[in-house]
């Protein structure tokens, strides 16, 4: 009977645990985004360095504001990308895998160029045509 019981609170615990992290799971890694990396010009509105990533917000040519998450804060800074390389109001071009529901305005970016000058976040994940 005690086995019985620790059991079950053993599997109850580890079912609420992985319920926890099902959310971060999903968020994070590549999943949710599409295989093809496409590219988007825009102009910086906002910039994020908080965790769990760093994310700008990007306004495209006809207006609609993107979000584009950035590799995670270790992976940024080896990029040399900080929250002072840019400011809103900066001319970006973005390469990346933009999400699977293309209702969704967002974006996974391996590579940002900011006047003429390339942050690979991803440099393993580049496509190259």
């Amino acid at each position: 009977m005690v086995n019985s019981v620790i059991g079950r609170r053993s599997f109850i615990c580890s079912v609420l645990a992985s319920g926890f992290a099902a959310p971060a799971l999903a968020h994070h890694g590549w999943g949710w985004a599409v295989d093809e990396q496409s590219e988007l010009k825009g102009t910086i509105r906002s910039i994020s360095m908080a965790p769990p990533h760093p994310t700008l917000q990007v306004a495209a040519a006809d207006g609609v504001v993107w979000q584009i998450d950035l590799g995670n804060p270790n992976q940024t800074a080896r990029a040399n990308f900080t929250a002072e390389t840019a400011k809103p109001g900066d001319a970006i071009t973005v390469l990346g895998n933009r999400h699977q529901d293309a209702s969704k305005k967002q974006m996974k970016a391996v590579r940002i160029t900011i006047g003429g000058k390339n942050y690979d976040m991803y440099p393993e994940r580049i496509k190259t045509n």
